[in-house]
């Protein structure tokens, strides 16, 4: 059994955030795996889906970023996934806009939902890390990551959200070690 959490904020307000794109891909995947309706519980939305021999359980925790440890750790202990089991998609304002990659543990980097998830559940998840950019002056981050993806970014949103449901789906084919060798590579300029 796996979990994936995709992070974010509830509201329409929030919906176009840079900081919702772990809740874009975590739909992106529900319609993707025909997974139905989502339900209400543990403090987040979450749906089942049987994918690839896997049983998995998608989630959107709905007590806002800095508080998605609980909702995380209250359905991991429902269905009795381990930390290692529990991938969690989250935006990275580390990584630039569109680069996605995979890491297995570590530290939260500033980032309020991997730091309350660590909290709970300790750094032993998986991470799909979805490039969201840098605005450049630390004192912009929170404006950039509450604010909207701009035109440019918009349009090419959808290849990151597709990249990111594919690195996801390479964890549970074959491992966070296979899919950190498939989408950690930088591929350099294009040819």
């Amino acid at each position: 059994m796996f979990l994936v959490a995709g992070l974010g904020n509830p509201g329409k307000e929030y919906a176009d955030n840079r900081h919702n794109i772990g809740f874009m891909v975590a739909d992106l995947l529900a319609a993707r795996w025909r997974a139905g309706a989502w339900k209400a519980k543990f403090g987040g939305d979450w749906v089942r889906a049987d994918v690839l021999g896997q049983q998995v359980v998608l989630l959107k925790p709905m007590e806002f970023m800095n508080l998605s440890g609980p909702p995380v750790q209250r359905t991991a202990a429902f269905f009795q996934v381990e930390p290692r089991n529990t991938i969690v998609v989250h935006d990275d304002i580390d990584l630039e806009f569109g680069r996605v990659k995979v890491k297995v543990g570590g530290g939260h980097g500033g980032h309020n939902g991997l730091r309350s998830i660590g909290e709970h559940l300790g750094p032993a998840t998986v991470r799909v890390r979805c490039g969201v950019g840098h605005p450049g002056v630390k004192d912009r981050v929170v404006g950039h990551v509450l604010g909207a993806f701009n035109k440019a970014e918009s349009k090419e949103l959808p290849l990151t959200l597709e990249s990111a449901a594919d690195a996801v789906e390479r964890i549970l084919e074959k491992g966070a070690q296979a899919a950190m060798n498939e989408f950690n590579v930088d591929k350099g300029p294009a040819q």
